[in-house]
């Protein structure tokens, strides 16, 4: 039910009943104003796009809250998540009524954001932001999400650049003793960080020179590292070993006696150790004890044991399963750029006949 009428004041006050009987009313100066907000009203009714104005009350901050209490993140994803709407979110609006959050504000927010933080880390953070935006819609707590055609920075994308052998030779000896074989193992295998961290001996066949991930260690504030499912399904996988490999770990595994679901990489005290801890014992010590002056990562390993596979002339498939991509797209966007060039293709099989002695094209052509 829906009327406008006239009040002593001169004004015009509109009103209508939702679907729960709830009465809303507002006042116009003038009666076709009036007219037109009823309309509206009772279009995103008829279409079931209605949104009580009430519901767009909460603040960002209580909703995002809410939204982030039932997402089914992985731990390390939670976390993230968590620190990005505490440090760039709600700062710029977390106590301000979700339905009073305007495109403009988004498009400042982000503005503000690129000053200081790369490209692709302002769109994961509108990302998430957007994300909680379309929760609010489907919840029926505002009628648009203010995010929707938000102009983003765009990121620059630098190609990677695997470390060179020499490289991977300084890290190893320059390792404490109990984490040399680790480097030496990373970079023969391509596991993440968490993976080679969470690996025990019973994932190991030294058989069959295989090693199956199928756990990482996780690092989470306020807890202990502790053993989660991959990073993905695809993360799920068996690598072959290679020989040097192989000795490496036999070695490791007897020198410092490990047992059978032990892990083969842990602090001294056969306890896990976190990546954060990881990093300031030993990965940054080893690198200024190799004297590497190029910046370089951990995960930089990953990207040396794949450059050696596409060298060797391993398909896009083969690549992909072995670093544990999501799929064939993910690794041509990775490494697509250490592929060999399709002109120099083109160039060798044209100089194989048209490069070859006239007596060969000759025979060629009698034949």
């Amino acid at each position: 039910m829906a009327s406008i009428a006239k009040q002593p004041g001169g004004k015009w006050r509109a009103r209508y009943r939702d679907s729960a009987g709830k009465e809303h009313a507002k006042h116009f100066a003038r009666k076709t104003d009036a007219q037109h907000w009823l309309d509206e009203v009772t279009a995103s009714v008829v279409t079931g796009m209605y949104v009580d104005p009430k519901a767009g009350k909460v603040t960002f901050k209580q909703y995002a809250e809410q939204w982030a209490g039932i997402q089914m993140h992985r731990p390390t994803t939670q976390d993230h998540v968590a620190n990005v709407l505490k440090n760039h979110a709600y700062p710029a609006f977390g106590d301000r009524p979700i339905n009073l959050i305007m495109p403009s504000d988004i498009g400042v927010w982000v503005k503000r954001m690129s000053l200081t933080l790369s490209p692709s880390f302002v769109g994961t953070i509108h990302g998430i932001v957007s994300g909680i935006f379309r929760s609010a819609i489907r919840d029926r707590r505002i009628v648009s999400n203010p995010c929707d055609g938000t102009k983003l920075p765009t990121p620059t994308k630098k190609e990677i650049v695997p470390p060179t052998t020499e490289t991977i030779g300084k890290l190893v000896q320059g390792a404490p003793e109990r984490w040399a074989t680790l480097f030496t193992f990373a970079a023969g295998t391509g596991m993440r960080n968490g993976e080679c961290l969470g690996l025990t001996r019973d994932r190991v066949d030294f058989l069959r020179r295989t090693v199956q991930v199928d756990r990482q260690m996780v690092t989470v504030v306020g807890r202990a590292p502790f053993l989660a499912p991959p990073k993905t399904r695809a993360s799920v996988r068996t690598i072959p070993l290679p020989n040097v490999v192989v000795t490496a770990l036999s070695e490791h595994v007897r020198v410092y006696d490990i047992a059978e679901d032990g892990l083969l990489f842990c602090d001294p005290s056969n306890k896990p150790i976190s990546r954060t801890a990881f990093s300031a014992r030993v990965w940054i010590p080893t690198v200024a004890a190799a004297k590497i002056t190029d910046p370089i990562r951990f995960h930089d390993l990953r990207h040396y044991y794949a450059s050696l596979l596409i060298r060797h002339g391993e398909s896009i498939k083969t690549v992909q399963a072995r670093l544990g991509h999501a799929s064939a797209a993910e690794t041509l966007d990775t490494y697509s750029h250490l592929w060999p060039d399709s002109d120099d293709r083109t160039r060798e099989a044209i100089d194989s006949i048209l490069g070859a002695p006239a007596d060969s094209v000759r025979t060629e052509r009698s034949s």
